[in-house]
């Protein structure tokens, strides 16, 4: 079945992690599926990144400007030609998928299309995550005002609301009132790295020529929801009075974080064991991976972790929470290892892992492999959304 789908999200800069790369690396599965695929945002037009998309993108943010932080026209970035593109557009596809919540994309996305007669699903990343309510009882109460009128809409009216995972959906429920999403999950993960795993692993060593030592690798946006700081802690206590492992931080941060944890580091006498990369890409990011004895993700909330499944790809072991919820898919395919969220449940990551036998290591990093082929390997993924979306289809037609 032929289909043409338009794709709602707020931006393609691939700084703003999973969903964004998601979308570039299923691109090609889709078309040789036979869909024809677009991307609305409020990205800048003449943004290298909305060039460089492999799908054709309508952006219609604010121009960019040589050198100047990002400007909005609007409040929270609203354009009113976005809108008016959606209500002039939307019928020339068969089905819409709305990524992400709470921004500016979303507020257009229900101006149109809650009541309209497209079918269209929202797919929301994790961001239905009682996780978030509870850091804020401010902006909890704030976006529960903002889900009866805008969020709460549009989700409660879509075809499908998709999760990445059981535990995921579950959560989903206790978050806002009222809730009655037709909820559905798909799966979700990211391509095979193929490549050469020598020239990957040489520019890695490029990027930090000063590393000589195993080390364990987190690979994410430095970010307080990631548990950072709890890594550092548990770093210094594991591995502080031995000499044998470092520890690479890579990712993008906002540097008033980054430069806490870094002071973090220095009190606790561990900072010339700690590199820090910055964002890593491509042949760089891939050789991080395959070389990493382990890879440790402690994060508070993580709706799925699209870096536990690219450490899988290249046989790591993965050291996560229970707060990232495919725990149970690594648990029960001996993919890794999984503690609290918290300083001591991160230090038993680190514990346990340097406990195992070089075999044992070996044999887990293997069934990391063969877990990845199974269960998130990207055409899995993307013959996943595709069946998700025909049975919106069916469903909006009145098809059972």
């Amino acid at each position: 079945m032929l289909m043409k789908r338009l794709r709602i999200i707020y931006g393609v800069d691939p700084r703003h992690g999973g969903p964004v790369e998601g979308i570039r690396q299923q691109a090609p599965f889709h078309a040789a599926a036979g869909i024809e695929e677009h991307v609305l945002s409020l990205d800048p037009p003449d943004s290298p990144w909305v060039r460089d998309f492999p799908l054709k993108v309508f952006a219609f943010g604010a121009p960019m400007e040589p050198g100047a932080p990002r400007r909005h026209r609007w409040p929270l970035g609203y354009e009113p030609a976005f809108v008016d593109w959606l209500k002039a557009h939307a019928k020339d596809y068969d089905i819409i998928m709305v990524h992400g919540l709470w921004n500016a994309s979303t507020i257009g996305a229900r101006q149109v299309l809650v009541g309209a007669g497209t079918p269209y699903v929202v797919f929301t990343h994790g961001m239905l995550d009682p996780w978030f309510n509870r850091r804020s009882r401010l902006k909890a109460a704030a976006k529960q005002f903002f889900w009866w009128f805008n969020e709460g809409p549009l989700v409660n009216n879509a075809q499908y609301v998709f999760f990445t995972s059981e535990e995921e959906k579950v959560l989903a429920r206790h978050s806002f009132r009222p809730y009655r999403a037709k909820e559905r999950v798909v799966k979700y993960g990211t391509s095979d790295p193929g490549g050469d795993a020598v020239a990957q692993a040489d520019a890695f060593r490029a990027a930090l020529p000063g590393l000589h030592k195993p080390y364990f690798l987190f690979l994410s946006r430095i970010h307080p929801k990631k548990g950072c700081d709890l890594l550092i802690d548990a770093f210094a206590e594991v591995c502080g009075h031995r000499d044998d492992f470092d520890l690479v931080m890579a990712g993008p941060s906002s540097d008033g974080f980054r430069d806490g944890l870094m002071a973090q580091a220095s009190r606790l006498g561990i900072a010339d064991r700690i590199h820090w990369p910055g964002m890593l890409a491509g042949e760089a990011k891939w050789g991080a991976f395959r070389e990493a004895a382990a890879f440790v993700l402690p994060s508070h909330q993580e709706n799925f972790g699209i870096a536990v499944a690219e450490a899988m790809a290249c046989g790591r072991p993965v050291l996560i929470t229970d707060k990232v919820n495919i725990w149970q898919d690594i648990l029960a395919c001996n993919a890794g290892l999984v503690e609290r969220d918290d300083g001591p449940g991160v230090a038993r990551l680190l514990q346990r892992f340097l406990s195992m036998s070089e075999d044992d290591r070996a044999e887990m990093g293997q069934c990391a492999r063969d877990g990845f082929l199974r269960m998130f390997e990207i055409r899995e993924v993307a013959e996943s959304v595709n069946t998700a979306c025909r049975d919106a289809l069916q469903q909006a037609n009145g098809v059972n």
